[in-house]
């Protein structure tokens, strides 16, 4: 039995007792709901120590229960006691379901309205109604009572984005955001998400790792005025003049007043990413809510040409960066030296270091060797690092922050020698990831209709990946990011000029090895199908890293995919080459020579 973590159920518990509660829910998440989470708010590890990124506790009068998702099946029971908690599936266990069968009528559910959006209290409230059980809001979170030495915030002040490299003032963003707020019948729009209201100020930050951004929230009128709630001590001199007329400044502590204050008002608000508490509170002051997409988030995806500018810069400069990484390790195998997932990591990021626009990885990097690179969302970080052996394959998933941009890119290599079934799973994988990459489509194609282009290879032979072919990436901003995807899942947002995704097919085996070959890649206006009777769009290649030929089986390539193959290692060539000398330069060529 863990005593620490006994310890703070109990204290949960004696809070629990006080406000009458048979049930506390506890997500993996902050009140801003994002991918990342601060260390000071990271609840769920606090009463679990789990550490990984999706989670939920329920904690009950006298038991507790931890559900989590496949990717966590081992790690959840390495870290979280067995003696204190029961281990649930998150996906196949609906919680809600759990609770009502599991506790009777009349039971007290308690909640924290800030660390759930309102499409989940919505659906919560309704299905405990239907079992005679109520689903209560606790004013004050029963941890955050609890939590002594709870980790501060950063006082790292926030960053003045130069609107040259942002391609357009944050007046301008406003005003064009402020047009589709009116569009959709509103008088201003809650701005939850933390890079919408960074995007739309030409600002970033340092508060949450491996996402550029500053805590707060923000109110956006139809007319294109702002209020930022935020920690004012963090805003650097100059911010005023930087952001320009119609932009005001709050604590952040001064949102539930200002909420309080909107009685009449029409408040679009997007109920899947907007925390419940901002919305109630607003709808019980009078205002009309108006359910819909954060307003930023289609224009902040397509990117102009100052952003793009800079993303494929920092691409070639990250390029040169993972390759000198891909030479040294060769070299290294080469003469027998052998190192830990963990060594990999820190090793790789040591090339990205001596960029002076390097700020931070995107993620944390994957490095999985054998049959840990079989699960596809893998840290090393979550246990003992493994030892990487000859004649085995090895994943890497890394990206990084930029000031001019964001990347991520995924290689697999060959340790030594492989077997003839791991080249055949690799150049489907590369098959699948070629296809994608040369798809032409018209305007209004979605990712949902593109993913099976990855796909097919894989599915001809019996194979499948159970993740998302591609993701949107932001510009010197979230490594996912909406509202675009490319996945097997409905997803009605067409695909733009000016979007970045990822192209990540992928293949695992359980406890033997795993495939990822990604680049990412951008949405471009077809030049070859220009004036012709549809508008047609296609990608256009961002990341330049070879890709290891050693494990393609070229007979089961086309002619076609063995020019594209070719094609791309030439521009590879090209792109780095210029930054590359000695050593690492012979490396590059050989690595790029045509197959």
């Amino acid at each position: 039995m863990t005593p620490t973590i006994a310890s703070r159920l109990d204290a949960v518990r004696s809070e629990m007792a006080k406000e009458n509660l048979d049930a506390f829910i506890i997500p993996r998440a902050d009140e801003y709901l994002g991918e990342y989470v601060p260390e000071r708010n990271e609840r769920l590890q606090w009463i679990s120590n789990f550490t990984g990124s999706a989670g939920m506790v329920i904690v009950l009068k006298d038991s507790a229960v931890i559900f989590v998702d496949g990717r966590y099946t081992v790690q959840v029971k390495l870290q979280v006691d067995g003696e204190l908690f029961q281990y649930l599936n998150l996906t196949d266990t609906p919680q809600i379901q759990w609770l009502t069968d599991t506790l009777t009528a009349d039971a007290r559910i308690g909640y924290d309205p800030r660390l759930h959006p309102l499409s989940w209290q919505k659906k919560a409230l309704s299905e405990l109604t239907k079992s005679s059980m109520q689903l209560v809001a606790v004013e004050e979170n029963p941890i955050d009572l609890n939590w002594q030495n709870r980790p501060a915030i950063s006082n790292a002040p926030a960053i003045l984005f130069d609107a040259k490299s942002a391609g357009k003032t944050s007046q301008q963003k406003r005003l064009e955001i402020g047009k589709i707020v009116a569009k959709s019948g509103a008088d201003m729009a809650l701005i939850a998400a933390l890079d919408s209201f960074c995007w739309l100020l030409n600002i970033r930050g340092n508060d949450v790792p491996r996402l550029p951004v500053i805590l707060g929230s923000a109110l956006l009128h139809a007319n294109g005025d702002m209020v930022l709630f935020t920690q004012l001590d963090k805003l650097p001199a100059g911010i005023a003049a930087h952001v320009g007329e119609g932009v005001s400044f709050r604590a952040e502590s001064e949102l539930q007043s200002a909420l309080n204050e909107l009685s009449g008002v029409k408040l679009l608000a997007d109920p899947n990413s907007a925390n419940a508490w901002s919305q109630l509170t607003a709808e019980q002051a009078g205002a009309s809510l108006i359910a819909g997409f954060d307003p930023v988030s289609l224009t902040k995806a397509q990117k102009n040409p100052s952003e793009l500018a800079g993303i494929k810069a920092c691409h070639i400069r990250d390029g040169a960066a993972v390759t000198r990484f891909l030479a040294w390790l060769d070299a290294e195998v080469a003469a027998g030296n052998f190192y830990d997932e963990g060594q990999l990591s820190d090793k790789l990021e040591t090339f990205r270091l001596s960029d002076p626009q390097y700020r931070e990885p995107s993620f944390d990097t994957i490095s999985a060797v054998g049959g840990n690179a079989a699960m596809c969302h893998y840290n090393h970080n979550n246990g003992i690092p493994a030892l990487m052996t000859n004649n085995s394959i090895y994943l890497v998933d890394s990206g990084a922050q930029y000031l001019d941009g964001t990347t991520d890119v995924t290689r697999t290599i060959a340790i030594g020698q492989v077997s003839d079934e791991q080249k055949k799973m690799v150049t489907l994988v590369l098959k699948g990831h070629i296809a994608l990459d040369q798809a032409r489509f018209p305007r209004g194609t979605t990712g949902q209709q593109l993913d099976g282009f990855a796909r097919q290879y894989l599915w001809q032979h019996g194979f499948d990946y159970d993740h998302g072919t591609g993701h949107g990436v932001g510009h010197f901003l979230s490594v996912h990011e909406g509202p675009q995807r490319i996945a097997k899942n409905s997803n009605d947002v067409a695909l733009l000029p000016g979007m970045v995704l990822s192209n990540e097919p992928g293949y695992y085996r359980a406890n033997e090895f795993g495939i990822r070959l990604e680049n990412l890649v951008y949405v471009r206006p077809c030049e070859a199908l220009a004036g012709i009777e549809r508008e047609i769009f296609e990608f256009d290649a961002l990341t330049m890293i070879p890709m290891d030929s050693r494990l393609i089986e070229k007979s089961l390539l086309t002619d076609a995919e063995i020019i594209w193959f070719n094609d791309y290692h030439q521009l590879v060539w090209t792109n780095l080459s210029p930054l590359m000398q000695g050593d690492e330069l012979a490396w590059l060529k050989s690595a790029t020579k045509a197959i």
